[in-house]
C-alpha cells in the first residue's frame, strides 16, 4: 500500500464512456484514382469524412451516414481499413472505424454548402491528398487505401436470427419461426446490409432463414433466392460449393443466410477460418477474382 505522503501515479479515471466513430476513405476514378478530403474549420485540418456513432446505430451505418452528411456523397463500404484509437477530452478513448468507400451516384461536391463543421472539401489524387492531409495517421490510412482500392465484391455470410427453440416447437422444424428478439435482429439487418450495397439475397428455404432476410429484401425490393441446398437437412458439400461458386463468380454484392451446422462448410469453401456464429451474427467477406481478401465479423442486436 502506498504511503499517504506519496503522490498517486495511477492515471485519472475517464470522464464518461469511450467514444465510437466511423468514416471512410472514399475513392473514385476520374482520370485516375482520387480520394475525398474535408476541411474542418474548428481544427483547421484536412482529414477524412467521419463522425460519432449515434445511440443504437451500427458502426457501418455511422460511416455511410457521416460521409453523406459531411460531403453530400452517398457511398457503400468495401474493404475495412485499420481503425484509429486515441485519447480525447476527459481521458476517454476514441476509436474510429474506417473502410474504403465507393461512390453511389453523383460524386460532384461543388454544390455542398460550407458550414460550421465542414467549410471546404474536394477530390484529390493520392499524391495531392498525401500532401494535404494534416495528420500522419490519416496518411497511413491513405497508404492502406491506395494498396487496397481495387474493386472488390462483398458476400455477407449470415446465421439466421434468434428462433424459437426446437424443444418448444411442435411443428416441422423448417417452419420454426423467429422470436421477438429474432424479428428485431432481422429489422436491424436492413441498414447494415444496405451499407454494403447488398443486391442479391440467397437463403436456406427454412422459415427462420427466410424471415431473417425478408425485411431487407422487402425494403430494397429484391427477390429471395431460396435454396434447399443450404438448409440443415438437404445441404451437402456439392450444394454448398455450387452456391459459393456462383456467389464468388459474380460481382454482385450478396448475402447468404443459413444455419449453424452448415456454416462451417461454407467457410471451408471460402477458405477462411471462423468460430461458430451466434444467431444474427455475420462474417462480411470481401472478395476479388474468386478469392476472399478481407473479412469482418459483426453481431446484429
Amino acid at each position: 500500500m502506498a504511503s499517504m505522503d506519496q503522490p498517486d501515479s495511477s492515471p485519472p479515471l475517464a470522464a464518461g464512456p469511450d467514444v465510437t466513430a466511423a468514416g471512410a476513405v472514399v475513392v473514385r476514378k476520374a482520370g485516375g484514382a482520387e480520394v475525398l478530403l474535408v476541411h474542418r474549420p474548428k481544427y483547421d485540418d484536412w482529414s477524412w469524412p467521419k463522425g460519432k456513432q449515434e445511440p443504437g446505430e451500427h458502426v457501418t451505418t455511422t460511416a455511410v451516414r457521416e460521409v453523406l452528411e459531411e460531403s453530400g456523397v452517398e457511398i457503400r463500404l468495401t474493404r475495412p481499413l485499420a481503425p484509429q484509437a486515441y485519447v480525447v477530452s476527459g481521458g476517454r478513448m476514441k476509436k474510429v472505424h474506417y473502410w474504403v468507400g465507393r461512390v453511389v451516384g453523383d460524386a460532384d461536391v461543388t454544390g455542398y454548402p460550407p458550414n460550421a463543421e465542414i467549410d471546404d472539401l474536394g477530390w484529390f489524387s493520392f499524391d495531392k491528398a498525401r500532401e494535404r492531409l494534416t495528420y500522419a495517421d490519416d496518411v497511413d490510412l491513405l497508404d492502406q487505401a491506395e494498396a487496397r482500392h481495387k474493386n472488390t465484391a462483398t458476400l455477407v455470410v449470415l446465421r439466421h436470427a434468434r428462433a424459437v427453440k426446437r424443444g418448444t416447437w411442435q411443428g416441422h422444424d423448417d417452419d420454426r419461426p423467429l422470436t421477438t428478439v429474432g424479428r428485431e435482429q432481422a429489422r436491424s439487418l436492413i441498414p447494415v446490409l444496405s451499407a454494403y450495397g447488398i443486391t442479391r439475397v440467397v437463403t436456406s428455404d427454412s422459415q427462420r432463414c427466410l424471415r431473417t432476410v425478408s425485411p431487407y429484401a422487402r425494403d430494397h425490393v429484391l427477390s429471395l433466392e431460396a435454396d434447399p441446398g443450404l438448409n440443415e437437412v438437404d445441404a451437402t458439400p456439392v450444394t454448398i460449393r455450387n452456391a459459393i461458386k456462383s456467389l464468388l463468380g459474380s460481382r454482385e454484392n450478396a448475402v447468404l443466410c443459413s444455419h449453424r451446422p452448415v456454416l462451417p462448410q461454407v467457410f471451408d469453401v471460402l477458405g477462411i477460418a471462423e468460430e461458430p456464429l451466434g444467431p444474427g451474427e455475420m462474417v462480411v467477406c470481401h472478395h476479388r477474382k474468386g478469392a476472399v481478401v478481407a473479412t469482418e465479423r459483426y453481431l446484429v442486436r
